[in-house]
């Protein structure tokens, strides 16, 4: 089957935080919203159907999890990552940011220390912060290609005794790389000798892009799989993040009991009714529609690129190793953060995710979601190319 992804879909109306949240953020409704991270295609047909199919049932009471929830994960996660996981390992969690705040509350103590990497997805700052611990930045370092490295000399200036948590974008965000086994180990050998829990967020996993292929941090050691918790979802690659369908994986005993009974003693390892039914279709009948999906991602990524080399060279995109979101590196441009801004908001009328916003190392950087119709990529380069013009 040949699904559509040109189509372009009017989403005004339907509560879509893209549209509903412009007129409070930019202070304008006229803005193409490239910024919130979920794709403008229709989620794929089988998903649709299995969810009329359970709405044809009149009653939506207390449901748990279908018999087939976990086994779909484990296949699921076996062939696309040749990683063996166990059912026992797994925990359902209400969202990612949300486990997060779990792990925040569960493994540190008010003031303590938690580590990130910048520029990063940015609630890895703000559920720490507000949560009353500090964070600790450990920035990346970017090389002449665009790309980053870890910078471990940093780390182990940084790490001290009051660190308990580091949290790993993998694959990163924004940047959208793709960490190699031999950084993981080389992580994972650091946080298991100085006792830092790694955290890893692994939702982009299952989009990596251009024969790049993702690996799980769990997987690539003894000391990281006995010290860690990672962090998968359906929700991105199915374009399907209103229906919360996250999970933990933690292999290790100790860990696992300590989290797992927390989360269990708050009840929230309770699925809503429809996780079930969208992330068994998804893992089940939802393989052709994902690789359709990704060519046409790739096809996108390639028309940034092109038009800005065409037409404005001042933009250099970085080319994402998984994901839908193109790291756009706007220095060339010359201008403050809030030069910045006006240019993309106020006179290409676009919504981007301003480079600042992810910390140190964001600056004079945007974020482009191009999960989009190509019409629509077309025309937000055109506006663009003709404000800097």
């Amino acid at each position: 089957m040949k699904y559509d992804f040109d189509t372009v879909i009017d989403r005004k109306g339907s509560g879509d935080l893209k549209h509903d949240l412009l007129k409070k953020l930019w202070g304008r409704e006229d803005l193409i919203p490239l910024w919130v991270a979920d794709m403008d295609f229709a989620v794929c047909p089988a998903i649709v159907d299995a969810l009329k199919q359970r709405m044809q049932h009149p009653v939506f009471g207390y449901t748990g999890k279908s018999a087939d929830f976990w086994p779909s994960v484990v296949d699921w996660i076996r062939t696309h990552h040749q990683w063996e996981v166990q059912a026992e390992w797994l925990k359902f969690i209400p969202g990612i940011v949300k486990g997060i705040g779990m792990v925040t509350n569960v493994f540190t103590e008010p003031g303590q220390k938690i580590i990130c990497q910048p520029p990063v997805y940015h609630p890895f700052r703000i559920t720490p912060q507000r949560n009353g611990r500090r964070v600790v930045w450990n920035p990346l370092v970017r090389r002449g290609d665009g790309y980053y490295d870890m910078d471990f000399d940093n780390l182990a200036e940084v790490c001290d005794e009051d660190c308990k948590v580091l949290i790993l974008c993998n694959p990163h965000n924004p940047a959208g790389l793709c960490w190699s086994r031999e950084t993981l180990v080389r992580l994972a050998d650091f946080c298991y000798e100085h006792h830092l829990l790694v955290v890893s967020d692994e939702i982009h996993c299952d989009m990596a892009l251009f024969g790049r292929r993702h690996v799980p941090f769990a997987s690539v050691s003894e000391k990281a799989r006995n010290n860690s918790i990672t962090f998968q979802a359906p929700t991105k690659t199915f374009n399907i993040a209103g229906i919360v369908s996250s999970y933990c994986i933690v292999p290790d005993a100790s860990i696992r009991e300590r989290f797992f009974s927390w989360i269990e003693a708050n009840e929230f390892d309770e699925a809503p009714l429809f996780s079930s039914v969208a992330t068994v279709t998804a893992y089940r009948h939802g393989e052709e529609w994902r690789r359709q999906m990704l060519e046409y991602v790739e096809g996108n990524v390639l028309l940034v690129e092109d038009f800005c080399r065409e037409h404005m060279p001042q933009i250099r995109p970085l080319r994402p190793q998984a994901s839908f979101l193109v790291w756009l590196d706007c220095t060339a441009l010359h201008l403050q953060h809030d030069q910045l801004t006006d240019l993309f908001v106020n006179k290409a009328h676009l919504a981007l995710n301003d480079g600042e916003m992810f910390g140190p190392g964001g600056e004079g950087f945007m974020r482009m979601n191009v999960g989009e119709p190509r019409a629509v990529i077309r025309q937000a380069l055109a506006q663009l190319a003709a404000a800097i013009g």
